[in-house]
Protein backbone atom coordinates (compact mmCIF):
# COMPACT_ATOMS: atom_id res chain seq x y z
CA UNK A 1 0.00 0.00 0.00
CA UNK A 2 2.92 2.08 0.89
CA UNK A 3 4.45 2.01 -2.99
CA UNK A 4 1.03 3.17 -4.22
CA UNK A 5 0.65 6.25 -1.67
CA UNK A 6 4.63 7.06 -2.75
CA UNK A 7 3.61 6.68 -6.64
CA UNK A 8 0.93 9.31 -6.23
CA UNK A 9 3.40 11.41 -4.59
CA UNK A 10 5.68 11.32 -7.63
CA UNK A 11 2.95 11.48 -10.13
CA UNK A 12 1.82 14.47 -8.59
CA UNK A 13 5.57 16.50 -8.85
CA UNK A 14 5.23 14.55 -13.11
CA UNK A 15 1.69 15.95 -13.56
CA UNK A 16 2.95 19.24 -12.37
CA UNK A 17 6.03 19.56 -14.57
CA UNK A 18 4.52 18.34 -17.50
CA UNK A 19 1.40 20.79 -17.66
CA UNK A 20 3.71 23.21 -17.36
CA UNK A 21 5.95 22.43 -20.19
CA UNK A 22 2.88 21.39 -22.59
CA UNK A 23 1.64 24.70 -22.50
CA UNK A 24 4.32 26.09 -24.99
CA UNK A 25 5.26 22.78 -26.47
CA UNK A 26 3.16 20.41 -28.79
CA UNK A 27 1.44 17.98 -26.92
CA UNK A 28 2.40 14.74 -28.65
CA UNK A 29 6.04 16.08 -28.57
CA UNK A 30 6.23 16.42 -25.15
CA UNK A 31 4.16 13.08 -24.73
CA UNK A 32 7.39 11.46 -27.05
CA UNK A 33 10.47 13.30 -24.84
CA UNK A 34 8.61 12.13 -21.38
CA UNK A 35 9.03 8.82 -22.04
CA UNK A 36 12.00 9.05 -24.27
CA UNK A 37 13.75 10.55 -20.89
CA UNK A 38 11.91 7.96 -18.98
CA UNK A 39 13.99 5.13 -20.53
CA UNK A 40 16.99 6.66 -20.91
CA UNK A 41 16.60 7.04 -17.16
CA UNK A 42 16.19 2.79 -16.71
CA UNK A 43 19.75 2.75 -18.75
CA UNK A 44 21.83 2.71 -15.84
CA UNK A 45 20.14 -0.47 -14.14
CA UNK A 46 20.40 -1.78 -17.44
CA UNK A 47 24.05 -1.26 -17.69
CA UNK A 48 24.61 -2.35 -14.42
CA UNK A 49 22.46 -5.58 -14.41
CA UNK A 50 22.54 -6.83 -17.69
CA UNK A 51 20.51 -6.52 -20.56
CA UNK A 52 19.36 -10.22 -20.47
CA UNK A 53 17.90 -9.23 -16.90
CA UNK A 54 15.18 -7.23 -18.20
CA UNK A 55 13.93 -10.10 -21.14
CA UNK A 56 10.02 -10.09 -20.89
CA UNK A 57 8.60 -13.48 -20.46
CA UNK A 58 5.68 -12.24 -22.80
CA UNK A 59 7.13 -9.46 -24.81
CA UNK A 60 3.69 -9.46 -27.27
CA UNK A 61 1.90 -8.35 -23.64
CA UNK A 62 4.26 -5.95 -22.76
CA UNK A 63 3.71 -3.96 -26.23
CA UNK A 64 -0.02 -4.61 -26.31
CA UNK A 65 0.01 -2.73 -22.58
CA UNK A 66 2.20 0.08 -24.26
CA UNK A 67 0.55 0.39 -26.99
CA UNK A 68 -3.26 0.90 -24.70
CA UNK A 69 -1.47 3.15 -22.13
CA UNK A 70 -0.45 5.28 -25.13
CA UNK A 71 -3.33 5.86 -26.66
CA UNK A 72 -4.53 7.15 -23.22
CA UNK A 73 -1.64 9.41 -22.88
CA UNK A 74 -2.53 10.87 -26.72
CA UNK A 75 -6.01 11.74 -24.63
CA UNK A 76 -4.49 12.91 -21.96
CA UNK A 77 -2.13 14.97 -23.48
CA UNK A 78 -4.40 16.59 -25.90
CA UNK A 79 -6.57 17.77 -23.07
CA UNK A 80 -4.03 18.68 -20.42
CA UNK A 81 -2.85 22.59 -21.77
CA UNK A 82 -6.78 23.41 -22.11
CA UNK A 83 -8.21 21.63 -18.69
CA UNK A 84 -8.04 23.94 -15.56
CA UNK A 85 -6.61 22.09 -11.96
CA UNK A 86 -9.48 21.60 -10.65
CA UNK A 87 -11.05 19.83 -13.59
CA UNK A 88 -8.30 17.49 -14.28
CA UNK A 89 -8.17 16.56 -10.93
CA UNK A 90 -11.85 15.74 -10.80
CA UNK A 91 -11.58 13.95 -13.80
CA UNK A 92 -8.93 11.93 -12.56
CA UNK A 93 -10.46 10.42 -10.27
CA UNK A 94 -12.98 8.80 -11.75
CA UNK A 95 -9.99 5.89 -12.57
CA UNK A 96 -10.00 4.44 -9.43
CA UNK A 97 -14.01 3.35 -9.88
CA UNK A 98 -13.28 2.33 -13.74
CA UNK A 99 -10.05 0.19 -12.41
CA UNK A 100 -12.28 -1.69 -9.11
CA UNK A 101 -14.81 -2.16 -11.81
CA UNK A 102 -12.21 -4.08 -14.57
CA UNK A 103 -10.73 -6.08 -11.71
CA UNK A 104 -14.17 -7.31 -10.28
CA UNK A 105 -14.98 -8.28 -14.26
CA UNK A 106 -11.88 -9.20 -15.51
CA UNK A 107 -9.29 -10.42 -12.59
CA UNK A 108 -11.86 -12.09 -10.61
CA UNK A 109 -10.90 -10.19 -7.65
CA UNK A 110 -13.64 -10.12 -4.59
CA UNK A 111 -14.77 -6.56 -4.25
CA UNK A 112 -15.79 -6.59 -0.77
CA UNK A 113 -18.31 -3.99 0.67
CA UNK A 114 -15.62 -2.05 2.64
CA UNK A 115 -13.17 -1.40 -0.95
CA UNK A 116 -16.34 0.60 -2.06
CA UNK A 117 -17.30 2.31 1.10
CA UNK A 118 -13.83 3.57 1.14
CA UNK A 119 -13.67 4.86 -2.49
CA UNK A 120 -16.87 6.73 -2.29
CA UNK A 121 -15.96 8.32 0.66
CA UNK A 122 -12.10 9.35 -1.09
CA UNK A 123 -14.27 10.50 -4.14
CA UNK A 124 -16.65 12.74 -1.57
CA UNK A 125 -13.69 13.97 -0.23
CA UNK A 126 -12.61 15.25 -3.49
CA UNK A 127 -15.57 16.48 -4.42
CA UNK A 128 -15.60 18.69 -1.62
CA UNK A 129 -12.63 20.09 -1.98
CA UNK A 130 -12.88 20.54 -6.46
CA UNK A 131 -16.43 21.59 -6.61
CA UNK A 132 -16.22 24.81 -5.85
CA UNK A 133 -13.21 25.49 -8.54
CA UNK A 134 -14.89 23.93 -11.21
CA UNK A 135 -15.57 25.87 -14.18
CA UNK A 136 -16.35 24.20 -16.82
CA UNK A 137 -14.88 25.64 -19.68
CA UNK A 138 -13.01 22.67 -20.79
CA UNK A 139 -15.57 22.13 -23.71
CA UNK A 140 -14.71 18.88 -25.46
CA UNK A 141 -11.59 18.65 -24.00
CA UNK A 142 -12.81 17.37 -20.80
CA UNK A 143 -14.54 15.09 -22.58
CA UNK A 144 -11.20 13.57 -24.10
CA UNK A 145 -9.63 13.63 -20.62
CA UNK A 146 -12.62 11.63 -19.07
CA UNK A 147 -12.24 9.17 -22.27
CA UNK A 148 -8.74 8.70 -21.38
CA UNK A 149 -9.90 7.34 -17.62
CA UNK A 150 -11.31 3.83 -18.72
CA UNK A 151 -8.32 3.89 -21.33
CA UNK A 152 -5.68 4.12 -18.44
CA UNK A 153 -7.97 1.77 -16.53
CA UNK A 154 -7.43 -1.09 -19.15
CA UNK A 155 -3.59 -0.06 -19.14
CA UNK A 156 -3.30 -0.78 -15.42
CA UNK A 157 -5.41 -3.63 -15.06
CA UNK A 158 -2.77 -4.82 -17.92
CA UNK A 159 0.37 -3.97 -15.55
CA UNK A 160 -1.56 -6.05 -12.73
CA UNK A 161 -1.87 -9.42 -14.94
CA UNK A 162 1.83 -8.86 -16.37
CA UNK A 163 3.04 -8.56 -12.31
CA UNK A 164 1.95 -12.11 -12.00
CA UNK A 165 5.20 -13.47 -14.40
CA UNK A 166 6.99 -10.06 -14.91
CA UNK A 167 9.71 -8.19 -12.70
CA UNK A 168 8.70 -4.57 -12.11
CA UNK A 169 11.76 -3.16 -13.71
CA UNK A 170 10.65 -5.30 -16.58
CA UNK A 171 7.68 -3.94 -16.96
CA UNK A 172 9.05 -0.74 -16.32
CA UNK A 173 11.32 -0.43 -19.16
CA UNK A 174 9.27 -1.66 -21.89
CA UNK A 175 6.38 0.32 -21.31
CA UNK A 176 8.73 3.18 -21.63
CA UNK A 177 10.21 1.52 -24.53
CA UNK A 178 6.97 0.75 -26.32
CA UNK A 179 5.14 4.10 -25.35
CA UNK A 180 8.33 6.33 -26.88
CA UNK A 181 8.14 3.78 -30.12
CA UNK A 182 4.48 4.57 -30.46
CA UNK A 183 4.66 8.28 -29.60
CA UNK A 184 6.92 8.98 -31.99
CA UNK A 185 5.52 9.30 -35.40
CA UNK A 186 3.36 11.70 -33.81
CA UNK A 187 5.71 13.68 -31.77
CA UNK A 188 7.36 14.39 -35.06
CA UNK A 189 4.73 15.81 -37.03
CA UNK A 190 4.75 19.66 -35.06
CA UNK A 191 8.41 19.13 -33.80
CA UNK A 192 9.77 22.05 -32.34
CA UNK A 193 13.21 22.83 -30.74
CA UNK A 194 12.76 22.62 -26.19
CA UNK A 195 14.69 25.27 -25.15
CA UNK A 196 17.55 24.27 -22.31
CA UNK A 197 14.86 24.34 -19.53
CA UNK A 198 12.31 22.22 -21.13
CA UNK A 199 15.10 19.41 -21.72
CA UNK A 200 16.03 19.59 -18.12
CA UNK A 201 12.47 19.03 -17.34
CA UNK A 202 11.86 16.48 -19.04
CA UNK A 203 14.68 14.53 -18.07
CA UNK A 204 13.49 15.20 -14.35
CA UNK A 205 9.93 13.94 -15.31
CA UNK A 206 11.80 11.11 -17.18
CA UNK A 207 13.42 9.80 -13.62
CA UNK A 208 10.07 11.01 -11.55
CA UNK A 209 7.84 8.93 -13.90
CA UNK A 210 10.17 5.87 -14.14
CA UNK A 211 10.43 5.56 -10.12
CA UNK A 212 6.64 6.15 -10.26
CA UNK A 213 5.90 3.85 -12.02
CA UNK A 214 8.05 1.14 -10.54
CA UNK A 215 6.48 1.89 -7.16
CA UNK A 216 3.05 1.44 -8.74
CA UNK A 217 3.79 -1.60 -10.11
CA UNK A 218 5.52 -2.93 -6.88
CA UNK A 219 2.07 -1.83 -5.00
CA UNK A 220 -0.17 -3.77 -7.85
CA UNK A 221 1.95 -6.93 -7.77
CA UNK A 222 1.91 -6.96 -3.43
CA UNK A 223 -2.21 -6.87 -3.39
CA UNK A 224 -5.10 -6.55 -5.08
CA UNK A 225 -5.83 -3.65 -7.73
CA UNK A 226 -8.59 -3.00 -6.01
CA UNK A 227 -7.09 -2.56 -2.87
CA UNK A 228 -5.10 0.01 -3.52
CA UNK A 229 -7.41 2.12 -5.10
CA UNK A 230 -8.89 4.14 -2.22
CA UNK A 231 -5.04 5.33 -1.83
CA UNK A 232 -4.98 7.10 -4.91
CA UNK A 233 -7.59 10.20 -3.72
CA UNK A 234 -4.20 11.16 -1.34
CA UNK A 235 -2.90 12.29 -4.81
CA UNK A 236 -5.41 15.70 -3.73
CA UNK A 237 -3.32 15.56 -0.53
CA UNK A 238 0.22 15.87 -2.28
CA UNK A 239 -0.39 18.21 -4.77
CA UNK A 240 -2.07 20.60 -1.91
CA UNK A 241 1.18 20.44 -0.28
CA UNK A 242 2.98 20.80 -2.75
CA UNK A 243 0.83 23.82 -3.91
CA UNK A 244 1.70 25.28 -0.26
CA UNK A 245 5.39 24.64 -0.09
CA UNK A 246 6.34 25.86 -3.54
CA UNK A 247 3.63 28.25 -4.50
CA UNK A 248 2.37 29.49 -1.16
CA UNK A 249 -1.44 28.48 -1.86
CA UNK A 250 -3.02 28.35 1.46
CA UNK A 251 -5.34 25.62 1.76
CA UNK A 252 -8.82 26.89 1.96
CA UNK A 253 -11.73 25.54 4.49
CA UNK A 254 -12.89 22.70 2.33
CA UNK A 255 -9.90 22.06 0.78
CA UNK A 256 -9.08 20.95 5.03
CA UNK A 257 -12.37 19.20 5.37
CA UNK A 258 -11.84 17.25 1.92
CA UNK A 259 -8.40 16.33 3.26
CA UNK A 260 -9.19 14.98 6.16
CA UNK A 261 -12.10 12.92 4.90
CA UNK A 262 -9.65 11.38 2.04
CA UNK A 263 -7.01 10.09 5.21
CA UNK A 264 -9.71 8.89 7.62
CA UNK A 265 -11.13 6.68 4.41
CA UNK A 266 -7.76 5.77 3.79
CA UNK A 267 -6.40 4.92 6.94
CA UNK A 268 -9.96 2.57 7.32
CA UNK A 269 -9.23 0.99 4.38
CA UNK A 270 -5.20 0.14 5.43
CA UNK A 271 -6.28 -1.08 8.55
CA UNK A 272 -9.28 -3.48 6.96
CA UNK A 273 -6.85 -4.73 4.65
CA UNK A 274 -3.83 -5.36 6.80
CA UNK A 275 -6.15 -7.19 9.71
CA UNK A 276 -7.05 -9.68 6.51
Amino acid sequence: MLWVALSGLLFCCLNAMVRSITLSLDPFESQFLRYLFGMLAMLPLLWHQGWRSYLPVNLAGQWWRGAVHTAGLMLWFTALPHIGLADMTAIGFTGPIFIMLGAAWFLGERMRGDRWIAACIGLAGVLVVVTPKLTGQGGWYALLMLASSPVFAASFLMTKTLTRYEKPGVIVLWQAISVTTLSLPLGLLHWATPSVWQWLGFAAAGVLGSIGHYCLTRGFRAADISATQSLRFLDLIWASLLGWLIFSDVPSQTTLVGALVIVLSTLWIARREHQR
